[in-house]
């Protein structure tokens, strides 16, 4: 495989290392990876196609949720099917714009799912810190606004870091020690200076990650005062079943994601780095529609109204 490592010569391709210490396991590490990716694209299918057919799953809760589940599937589609030609070859070449590209679509999907996750937690603190003015607050014109908004302004955050990274120089040498294209690596191979550029890409990390999580957080502080406010204690775990699902994503996610971009990319973490990569982008993907479908009546109620119509038709 010809890797160009020449200096002062423009990049054209790179070279993905993906997972050079499992290769003795590749295909048990192929067949894992595949299997999870036939099972999340359905999963997550699954719940858009609930949440736009069931009339019980029409309401604002399941209609960010089914945007979720789709940038779950943009997430895992622009990172997967590459990783798999990494592992099964040992290391895969992509070219220059398919490499910026996969960067551009993986980082505007990851913003888009911090936006959302702020609008379900507005949703779930409407619903449940003014359960009186929660129709009228959380109105249609609402509901389409902050879907817009989110992926709008995420790909359009995004399109400036972009520009940010394309705007380096990439005079060899072109491998990464990676499976997909990431932004620390790319920025190690630069032969420019990234100072600025790091500094930016902090800058713009504010609005896409602090601001979203802090919003997060202060909205759970009102949602649990009103729970902890509630008298008996059925009551205060039924509420506090509507939002618990959502709490364990926005966990899961932000956790995965501050370890990957806060750990520093360089030495002894690099492993480290691509573990809770994989963890996030193979992982969480699939068990999001299963931590909110598992203690969820509505979604459960839906499948079973589905499979004994198609069931029913299949009998007959």
């Amino acid at each position: 495989m010809d890797v160009h490592i020449v200096n002062f010569t423009t990049v054209v391709e790179f070279l993905l290392l993906g997972f050079p210490d499992l290769v003795d396991y590749k295909l048990p590490l192929f067949s894992t990876i595949l299997l999870i990716y036939c099972m999340t694209m359905c999963e997550n299918v699954i719940i858009i196609f609930l949440v736009s057919t069931s009339q019980r799953l029409h309401s604002p809760m399941y209609f960010f949720l089914g945007h979720l589940a789709l940038s779950d599937i943009i997430v895992v589609s622009s990172i997967i099917p590459k990783m798999l030609d990494i592992i099964i070859m040992e290391g895969s070449v992509i070219s220059f714009a398919a490499c910026f590209a996969q960067f551009y679509f993986y980082g505007g999907t990851v913003c888009a799912e911090c936006f959302l996750l702020t609008a379900m937690s507005y949703d779930r603190y409407l619903a449940i810190c003014k359960p009186l003015h929660y129709i009228s607050l959380m109105s249609q014109n609402l509901k389409y606004s902050l879907i817009l908004s989110s992926w709008g302004l995420s790909f359009m955050l995004d399109f400036l870091s972009l520009t940010l990274v394309c705007g380096l120089d990439f005079c060899g040498p072109n491998v990464i020690d990676h499976f997909f294209c990431d932004f620390a690596p790319l920025l190690e191979l630069s032969c420019s200076d990234t100072t600025s550029v790091s500094i930016e890409m902090i800058v713009l990390s504010f609005p896409i990650i602090l601001l979203p999580f802090l919003f997060i957080v202060t909205s759970y502080i009102f949602i649990f005062i009103v729970i902890f406010g509630i008298s008996s204690t059925s009551g205060r775990q039924k509420t506090f079943s509507t939002c618990s699902s959502h709490l364990v994503v926005v966990s899961t996610y932000y956790g995965s994601m501050l370890v990957i971009y806060m750990v520093p990319y360089r030495g002894h973490s690099l492993t480290l780095n691509k573990f809770i990569s994989l963890v996030y982008i193979v992982l969480t993907p699939f068990i999001n529609p299963m931590i909110y479908s598992l203690r969820n009546k509505e979604i459960q109620s839906a499948v079973m109204k589905y499979l004994k119509v198609y069931g029913g038709k299949k009998h007959f």
